[in-house]
């Protein structure tokens, strides 16, 4: 007689869930910002400008503003960078940002974080002037978010980023239950906000919280971002649920020339069986993060006309 291996009942054996191409989907929303630009400077506009400031010698953030860059310069919006040494003083950059807020020429303004630990983030941060808020985490931005009946500025980068992802697969999602994992200032909590602005109910989990595979089992859509490998299970999700992964973690891997491979925050090929679509770590949420940078340096620059 066969033996036939029983599955848990979590899984469907007939179901492969839908790779999320967040790679393609990024570039399909820089054509259009480029595009936009192109019609922007031929009506006799000035292209959008963006501004970075990057302080200190930290390896991937000085990746990330090489990036954003080079984005940049291939949809016309020009870029003005500004490279400061470790032991730039608080003073220094206030004085840099009161500069950028009153130079017409930039209309968005990115601090690059972490900053070194002498130096004071949030302080820095509200400095920006709200409307020049391209990463959206302006204090002002932060607040209007968190009503449903005002409009920030802008909307952080990576949050926009999930919504679209989602959206892509799922346009409507009033009434479904959303579980996001990780509650930072920069990506949890903002997500939650904009979920919820968009009619869906939201659960935020974190560290505290007790028996996580059983709340993410009821939901819909679950979004993790805590920087913990192959955290979330397969186990853990309901058939047909959309899984946004936006955790990077560097895993040593000596068969790579860069001596890591990146993985997320989910084990993937246990969740690829149940869910409805999943984003990849890398290609899912990461390129969505630029991209809608430039949408919304793009949009600062017509609030500026």
């Amino acid at each position: 007689m066969e033996i036939r291996k029983i599955q848990p009942q979590w899984v469907n054996e007939f179901m492969t869930a839908e790779i999320i191409d967040g790679k393609r989907i990024a570039n399909t929303v820089k054509d259009e910002v480029a595009a936009a630009v192109l019609q922007r400077t031929a009506a006799g506009f000035p292209p959008p400008g963006l501004a970075t400031v990057l302080v200190g010698n930290d390896p991937p953030s000085h990746i990330h503003v090489r990036n954003k860059t080079k984005t940049c310069e291939k949809l016309g919006i020009r870029s003005f960078s500004h490279l400061l040494p470790e032991d730039t003083t608080q003073e220094v950059l206030e004085n840099l940002i009161g500069q950028l807020n009153s130079n017409p020429d930039v209309h968005g303004i990115l601090i690059q974080l972490p900053l070194p630990e002498h130096l004071e983030p949030y302080h820095l941060l509200s400095l920006i002037d709200p409307r020049k808020d391209v990463d959206g985490i302006h204090p002002v931005n932060a607040g209007l978010l968190s009503r449903k009946e005002s409009t920030p500025w802008f909307i952080p980068c990576t949050p926009a980023g999930i919504l679209y992802l989602i959206h892509s697969i799922e346009p409507d999602i009033t009434g479904l239950e959303a579980v996001v994992i990780g509650r930072s200032a920069i990506v949890g909590m903002p997500t939650a906000q904009l979920l919820c602005r968009n009619n869906a109910t939201v659960t935020i989990c974190h560290s505290k919280t007790v028996d996580l595979p059983k709340i993410c089992r009821r939901a819909d859509i679950v979004i993790v971002a805590v920087g913990q490998q192959n955290m979330v299970k397969g186990s853990w999700i309901k058939p047909g649920a959309i899984v946004i992964d936006v955790g990077i973690n560097h895993v040593p891997d000596n068969s790579d020339p860069r001596g890591y491979h990146l993985t997320g925050d989910t084990d993937f090929e246990s969740i690829l069986p149940i869910a409805k679509a999943i984003t990849p770590v890398p290609g899912g949420v990461g390129p969505m993060t630029i991209a809608m940078l430039m949408q919304n340096t793009y949009n600062a620059a017509l609030r500026f006309d």
